[in-house]
């Protein structure tokens, strides 16, 4: 028997409304803010909603280190898995929005990696 559900995945980041707006470009759906600020106006809590998918939510995290991807030293955490009907179309609106190549030289494979304008890698999987 399950103890919980899963609410959001939450993404720590140094602007949420820039993130949640490169993620609104990629999945769809509408930046909310919160009604919290901090002391240079920026919210410091953003939902992605509307997108039809698993509630994904961005968090003020001042002095937020990006993961660094692929490394031993310093693991990633997690990534995100997004899947698209073309990789090559995706990666154009991806690399457009302002994410960053950080693995997808093999075009034999059916998956990509990048990083979100905070650091956090996304692949981008052929459905």
């Amino acid at each position: 028997m399950a103890v919980a559900k899963l609410g959001a995945v939450v993404l720590d980041c140094p602007d949420p409304l820039a993130l949640a707006t490169f993620y609104a470009g990629l999945l769809g759906g509408t930046p909310v803010s919160d009604s919290d600020s901090d002391s240079e106006g920026q919210s410091s809590w953003v939902d992605l909603e509307g997108h039809g998918g698993t509630p994904l939510a961005f968090q003020k995290a001042p002095g937020h280190v990006p993961p660094r991807w692929p490394s031993a030293e310093a693991s990633q955490q997690f990534h995100l898995d997004l899947v698209v009907e073309d990789l090559d179309a995706a990666e154009e609106r991806i690399l457009a929005l302002g994410a960053k190549v950080l693995d997808a030289e093999d075009r034999g494979r059916n998956w990509r990696v990048y990083a979100d304008p905070a650091g956090h890698p996304v692949c981008l999987c052929a459905s």
